[in-house]
């Protein structure tokens, strides 16, 4: 197996494409978006609550 080149990405979106439609896409991308924003913010409340415990001790 070879490296993923510029046809293979090619027919990736095409058929992503195909399978959610032209209008569905925008709104699995501002929910891929949304949920990745959410994912970091948690994470950067767990490094500050993690912070904060380590101070105390």
């Amino acid at each position: 197996m070879g490296k993923i080149g510029p046809l293979e990405i090619i027919l990736i979106l095409l058929v992503v494409v195909l399978m959610f439609g032209g209008r569905k896409i925008p709104e699995l991308m501002k929910g891929i978006g949304q949920g990745l924003k959410e994912f970091k913010k948690a994470k950067d409340t767990g490094d500050d609550a993690d912070k904060g415990t380590a101070k105390e001790n």
